[in-house]
C-alpha cells in the first residue's frame, strides 16, 4: 500500500491553491447559529438526517456560495432512495419492495447520475468548485486519499468511482454556468440487502430516453475495518480537502431547525423534492412493452408511451380472442384510449366506472404492472 502511495499521480495545483501543513488540517468545529446562517463559509457538516433537508441544503450552497471558492458539505439521511433529476423512477426503483417499507421515500435529486440508496450507515460528501477549475480526477483523488487514510487500499476506476478490488463503496456530476460539484456516497455500514431490493428491477422492455443507472457490486468499508465509523469518515475528508484546496476555515454545523427551514429557497425546495410534479413529472419520456397469457384470450399486447409522468398512448391488442363476439376486444382497446392524459401508475377509476370480465382482468394487470 506505501508503494502505490509513493506513486500516487498527483495533478497540478489549482490557481487558488496554496499547502498547509497536515498538522494544521485537524478539523475544528463551531455550531452554526441559526441566525448567522450564509452561504461563504467552506465546509460545512449537517447535524440533520432528514433528506429533503439535506438535499435541499446542498443546493442552497450550490446556487449560493461565491463562485469562485471551494466548498465542502457532509451529510447523512434516514433511508431513502434517491434518483437522478433526468431518471425514471418506474425503472430505476422497485417501487413494489418501496411500498413494503413505508417511511422509505424515493426522492429525485436536481443533479444527474445515476440512483443511490442512503441511510445512517453511508455518509454523503459534496464538493463545489469553480467550473473552470473543476477536475473530477483531482477531487476523487481527494475522497481516495482520504479513505487511503483510513488504512483502506481503494482504488478509483475509469469512471472515478471509489472501489475496493472489484467493488464499489462509493459518484454524479453537475455543471452549471461558473459552478460545478463532485458528490457521492460513501458506503461504511450501510444495509446492503435493502440496498439490493430497492434498486433491483427487471423492466427490459421499458426503454427511457432519460440516464440508465450503472449497476456495480458494492461493499462497505466496515468491511475491511471495524472500525471506521461516519465521524472518522468526515475528519479524514476535511483534513484532504484542507490540504487540496488551501482552506483553513472552521467546520460550521448546520442544523435543520425551523430558522433554517424557514428559509424561502430553502422552504420552497422541501415542498418541491415530494410533489408530484418534480418526483414524477421531471420523468423524461418513455414507452414500456408489455405482454401476458389471459384464460379468455390467447395473449394480450400492450404498448404504453408517457412523458413527464403523463401517459401519452395506451395501445392494447388481444390476439386471437375466442369468441365470435368483439365487443370484449374492442372495450380492451378503448380502456387504452381512456387512459391516454392520465398520470402514470396513479390512474383516476372515477373516469372508467364499474368494469368486470376480461376488461377488468386486462385493467388490474395493467395497473399493477405500471405500479411495480
Amino acid at each position: 500500500m506505501l508503494s502505490s502511495l509513493l506513486h500516487l499521480r498527483r495533478q497540478p495545483p489549482l490557481p487558488y491553491k496554496r499547502a498547509i501543513p497536515r498538522s494544521y488540517n485537524r478539523p475544528r468545529y463551531r455550531s452554526l447559529s441559526t441566525q448567522l446562517l450564509t452561504p461563504t463559509s467552506r465546509i460545512y457538516v449537517s447535524k440533520s438526517t432528514d433528506p429533503y433537508f439535506n438535499l435541499t441544503l446542498e443546493d442552497w450552497l450550490f446556487k449560493h456560495h461565491p463562485v469562485d471558492s471551494p466548498l465542502l458539505l457532509l451529510y447523512r439521511d434516514e433511508p431513502c432512495v434517491v434518483i437522478g433529476r433526468n431518471q425514471n423512477p418506474w425503472k430505476e426503483v422497485n417501487l413494489s419492495a418501496l411500498r413494503k417499507r413505508p417511511g422509505v421515500p424515493f426522492i429525485r435529486r436536481r443533479s444527474g447520475g445515476g440512483t443511490v440508496y442512503h441511510d445512517l450507515g453511508n455518509t454523503n460528501f459534496s464538493l463545489h468548485l469553480p467550473r473552470l477549475s473543476f477536475d473530477r480526477h483531482v477531487t476523487a483523488q481527494t475522497i481516495l486519499r482520504a479513505v487511503r487514510s483510513l488504512a483502506i487500499d481503494a482504488r478509483v476506476n475509469d469512471r472515478n468511482d471509489i472501489c475496493v478490488g472489484t467493488n464499489k463503496i462509493s459518484s454524479a456530476y453537475k455543471i452549471v454556468n461558473k459552478r460545478a460539484y463532485h458528490h457521492g456516497t460513501m458506503l461504511i455500514s450501510t444495509q446492503l440487502d435493502t440496498l439490493g431490493d430497492l434498486l433491483r428491477t427487471n423492466k427490459e422492455t421499458m426503454i427511457t430516453k432519460g440516464v440508465a443507472s450503472v449497476r456495480s457490486p458494492v461493499c462497505n468499508l466496515q468491511q475491511f475495518s471495524s472500525s471506521i465509523t461516519h465521524g472518522l469518515f468526515c475528519n479524514a475528508v476535511i483534513a484532504e480537502f484542507r490540504n487540496e484546496y488551501g482552506v483553513d476555515d472552521e467546520v460550521c454545523f448546520v442544523g435543520d431547525t425551523d430558522d433554517v427551514r424557514n428559509i424561502d429557497y430553502i422552504r420552497k425546495g422541501m415542498l418541491e423534492l415530494p410533489d408530484w410534479e418534480w418526483a414524477y413529472g421531471q420523468t423524461p419520456e418513455f414507452s414500456y412493452t408489455l405482454s401476458k397469457s389471459f384464460s379468455w384470450g390467447t395473449w394480450l399486447n400492450g404498448e404504453i408511451k408517457s412523458k413527464h409522468g403523463i401517459i401519452l398512448s395506451c395501445a392494447l391488442q388481444v390476439e386471437n380472442y375466442s369468441p365470435d363476439d368483439n365487443s370484449v376486444t374492442e372495450s380492451i382497446a378503448h380502456l387504452g384510449k381512456l387512459l391516454e392524459g392520465q398520470r402514470y401508475a396513479f390512474i383516476d377509476d372515477a373516469i372508467l366506472g364499474a368494469i368486470n370480465g376480461p376488461v377488468g382482468d386486462v385493467r388490474t394487470w395493467l395497473w399493477s404492472a405500471m405500479e411495480s
